[in-house]
């Protein structure tokens, strides 16, 4: 009986304890991303966000690919925490995953950068980055 008693107070302490303890919810959104220029439905859309430690540098926080139809590629990003990122598209056509370059060091293959940033030589994050505070939705030229 005494185990007993000892085993409930415990239980009960417990689920005070754990009533109190403050909860660490991170409100995230989504971000959709609509390409809609593309010159022609060869090969997938490769879609990835990134943080400004990952752009242009490591592997992005999340990436996506869809099929273009008509032009038109869409993803959409899903439980995204508050913060900035920046969005990098490209249209794969030959399959293989990355962007493909001329001799010169131009790329082969279309591609476009959140906030539609097309200057010479490669994006920046200044350039590319927005905030994320709500559910949102970008269009991408390439």
């Amino acid at each position: 009986m005494k185990t007993l008693m000892t085993t409930l107070v415990l239980i009960l302490i417990s689920a005070f304890a754990k009533a109190q303890s403050p909860q660490t919810t991170v409100e995230t959104y989504s971000i959709t991303v609509n390409v809609d220029n593309a010159r022609n439905d060869n090969g997938k859309m490769i879609f990835s966000l990134s943080t400004k430690d990952q752009f242009m540098r490591a592997a992005p926080l999340m990436a996506d690919s869809s099929s273009i139809k008509d032009g038109v590629a869409t993803v959409t990003f899903e439980n995204v925490p508050a913060g900035e990122y920046a969005i990098i598209v490209l249209q794969d056509l030959n399959g293989n995953q990355r962007m493909d370059f001329e001799v010169n060091g131009m790329p082969k293959e279309s591609y476009g950068v959140s906030n539609n940033v097309m200057s010479f030589g490669p994006p920046t994050w200044a350039e590319a980055k927005f905030e994320v505070t709500e559910n949102t939705t970008l269009r991408i030229a390439i």
